[in-house]
């Protein structure tokens, strides 16, 4: 056993020595030092020793297990430094040679977006965000939303339980905000809505929107008009006019819808404002005293107004870009126009 010992030495320093990669040196360690092994094959044969070999023998085996290890390991970091310089060979880059330095910019969509803030900020607006994994209760129920409203139909709307769901709009900040402050308040909720749509040159499962919400005391319709219409000129250009059109939305009441007079033909009709002259941008309408209530707010004492509008939608039309998917596919083409 002692010769068979040696023997298994010598060939596994040959072959380690042979061996050119990782792969290889594993496979050599698992052949010479693994559990089914050839050294674990020969010291099975212990057994048949006489009692005063065994001491020498198994003393033998462990300085070889032990040389080899040693010789393994050894080995091993060889090989991995080896590695590591061909990488780096391989990698190896100039830093001399002149290079141009690309940088980035802000997406279309936080252009608009952080042009839409300016604006309200600078109207006394406080912006403010909330949870997009929301309770029913705050994007529909607090929302005067009555339970057979399409909205809240499973083809609509992404529901993960059925009390828990992505949110439609940023309204439900609108109502966390209130039941945690008391009036007067000015603020925009901007962020993510997501709704279950096909995606289309005008739709898509995920879009953006912004809030808005104002709630005082003795505040009017004039109020809500006199702040869109500013916010219009502001993005759309001073010469921008405005009209209003009565609506249905069951958070406010009067309810309108906002057009501006079209950015392409300014009012004459044309192709992309379908020979109307006029342009949608926006829902509004004065806050539905239900609304206030589901707060704790006194109806008879305050008052106010909202409004909601899709980035995307401002977007496209101050850029004139015609397919809402261009802002998500990433195209560096599309994307360094802006």
């Amino acid at each position: 056993m002692r010769e068979e010992l040696i023997l298994l030495k010598q060939r596994a320093l040959q072959n380690l020595a042979q061996s050119q990669n990782l792969d290889d040196l594993n496979e050599l360690r698992v052949k010479f030092l693994g559990k089914k092994g050839e050294l674990t094959q020969i010291l099975r044969g212990m057994a048949g020793l006489s009692p005063e070999e065994r001491p020498t023998i198994g003393k033998l085996a462990n300085e070889i297990k032990e040389d080899l290890e040693r010789e393994f390991s050894q080995k091993t970091i060889e090989l991995k430094q080896q590695l590591k310089s061909q990488k780096l060979e391989k990698e190896w880059i100039d830093v001399t040679i002149p290079s141009k330095i690309v940088l980035g910019h802000k997406h279309p969509l936080t252009l608009i977006m952080d042009e839409i803030k300016e604006i309200f900020v600078g109207l006394g607006y406080e912006v403010v965000e909330g949870p997009e994994i929301e309770l029913d209760y705050y994007n529909f129920e607090a929302l005067n939303t009555p339970k057979d409203h399409p909205a809240r139909d499973i083809q609509d709307t992404f529901y993960i339980t059925d009390e828990i769901l992505l949110r439609t709009q940023t309204s439900p900040v609108q109502i966390r905000t209130m039941e945690k402050r008391k009036p007067p308040l000015k603020i925009i909720a901007p962020g993510r809505v997501y709704r279950s749509d096909a995606v289309d040159a005008t739709h898509s499962p995920m879009f953006h929107q912004v809030e808005g919400l104002t709630i005082g005391e003795d505040i009017t319709m004039s109020d809500l008009k006199g702040t869109l219409e500013i916010f219009a000129r502001e993005m759309f250009g001073q010469d921008r006019k405005s009209r209003f059109r009565p609506h249905y939305f069951p958070f406010t009441e009067p309810s309108a819808e906002m057009d501006i007079s079209c950015i392409a033909c300014h009012g004459e009709g044309c192709r992309i404002c379908k020979y109307t002259g006029w342009l949608e941008i926006l829902g509004c309408g004065m806050v539905h005293p239900n609304v206030l209530e589901n707060v704790g707010y006194d109806p008879e004492r305050v008052n106010g107004f909202a409004f909601g509008l899709g980035i995307e939608r401002i977007a496209m039309l101050k850029y004139d870009i015609n397919d809402m998917r261009l802002f998500f596919e990433n195209n560096l083409r599309f994307l360094e126009q802006f």
